[in-house]
């Protein structure tokens, strides 16, 4: 269950409205705007969302529920997304995401029981000639292997 707003996050998400009210498809960039500040996009945003850009909740809530990259509930203090695409399955990617979630503990969408980690599916990174490749919060990383793999998520400390 996601834990109430408190009066700073809901601060934070009123001052955003305004800059997205009046744009023309504003709630994509509202709803980037507050998971980079937050980190997530709590539930009990949605209605004051709603509410600020004159849509119905479950109008937001089906936004924020259809885009994989959204998260309604806090990651993991480090989140790894591992390129799924097609490139990266031909030059080894399966084997990749199959060692992340073992080494992890988590799957999908999910954080690590310690929540040192979140794993994330992407479906391309951009980096195709350097198959396959994945990345670390902001840094990217290619050509991994397993071993390459578990030798960056060690740098980050313990894992389940």
């Amino acid at each position: 269950m996601n834990k109430p707003l408190v009066a700073p996050e809901l601060s934070l998400v009123s001052q955003l409205l305004p800059q997205f009210q009046e744009q023309p498809g504003g709630l994509l960039p509202l709803l980037h705007a507050v998971q980079d500040a937050l980190g997530f996009i709590p539930a009990n945003a949605v209605p004051l969302i709603a509410e600020g850009m004159n849509l119905s909740r479950a109008e937001v809530h089906g936004v924020i529920t259809y885009y994989h990259f959204f998260r309604s509930t806090p990651p993991g203090q480090h989140v790894v997304q591992v390129c799924r695409a097609e490139a990266c399955r031909a030059c080894g990617s399966e084997a990749l995401w199959a060692q992340a979630q073992r080494l992890l503990g988590c799957g999908a969408h999910e954080t690590s029981a310690d929540s040192q980690f979140s794993l994330e599916p992407v479906y391309c990174l951009g980096l195709c000639a350097s198959s396959p490749a994945m990345q670390i919060d902001d840094k990217m990383h290619v050509r991994m292997t397993e071993a390459k793999f578990s030798a960056v998520v060690a740098k980050f400390g313990s894992t389940t």
